[in-house]
């Protein structure tokens, strides 16, 4: 029996080779793991940052459905796994019945979510502070990714994660984001109430500053009124928004297995093909 598929999606300003880890230690545990970029990343951290303009005005729904028809190549419903942005497409495919199980890790905010941080302000300023951002793609310096995802590790090991990882980020879905709750049809909503799905696991680092933890512990709130689906919350102390990719991420990635595991969704489960 081939290995249940599991789907990872990063999220702004992170390549998606930044997954190699978790995708050797899920294929060591008999899954069948991809990390597909967004529309427009290219092969390489190099090559994206050489051809920034191909992300130019990438937004949510452009993202969501290039995870949809990546699903739709793969012999069977994957689990998807999202940092960030991604974890917020994480819950958008999941709850439109793309995938089995979603883990959406320090996930951006869904529409409907009104708490505001200032770190979350701060971090999102470098887009949010210039409206022509909307239409083109970003780039953080060392300092600003200190704030953003290396607060909580020391400054050696945030600039070396930045000198690896870091690409150009669109502008554009921190501008749907932040204006999503002005937004009938905004592409950050997610079905929370009445979309029956497989369970869904929300993580978030104690120190934060992109996406505090009080964001998504409200996010975890908008899902108790969905009593058909399971929703559940781990936190990980004194982690930050670096959590995926940082010298622990062993530990996030473990418990993501153990959570996958205890919903009998282990590599060798069949998926859910209907």
């Amino acid at each position: 029996m081939s290995g249940t598929p599991v789907v990872f999606i990063h999220g702004l300003w992170i390549h998606s080779t930044a997954w190699a880890p978790w995708i050797e230690l899920f294929a060591s545990e008999g899954y069948e793991p991809s990390a597909p970029g967004w529309p427009g990343d290219a092969d390489t951290v190099e090559a994206t940052r050489a051809n920034p303009e191909a992300l130019d005005g990438v937004g949510i729904l452009e993202i969501c459905h290039h995870y949809a028809d990546h699903i739709e190549s793969l012999d069977a419903k994957p689990i998807v796994v999202g940092h960030s942005f991604g974890g917020l497409i994480a819950q958008e495919l999941l709850a439109n019945d793309l995938a089995v199980a979603a883990v959406a890790i320090d996930p951006a905010p869904i529409k409907g979510v009104k708490t505001l941080p200032f770190s979350q302000l701060r971090s999102g300023f470098p887009v949010l502070g210039n409206p022509a951002n909307k239409k083109r793609t970003v780039s953080l310096t060392a300092k600003q990714f200190r704030y953003s995802f290396g607060n909580a590790v020391s400054e050696e090991e945030s600039d070396a994660l930045h000198a690896a990882w870091t690409i150009p980020g669109p502008g554009r879905p921190l501008f749907e984001d932040a204006t999503a709750n002005f937004r009938r049809n905004s592409p950050a909503a997610v079905d929370t109430h009445a979309a029956v799905r497989g369970p869904l696991l929300l993580i978030s680092g104690s120190e934060d500053h992109t996406v505090p933890k009080a964001v998504t512990l409200e996010v975890l709130g908008m899902y108790a009124d969905n009593p058909s689906s399971i929703t559940e919350y781990h936190e990980f102390d004194g982690r930050g928004h670096s959590l995926t990719i940082d010298s622990g991420w062993r530990s996030v990635a473990d418990v993501t297995l153990e959570w996958l595991a205890s919903k009998r969704l282990g590599a060798a489960a069949p998926a859910n093909n209907s």
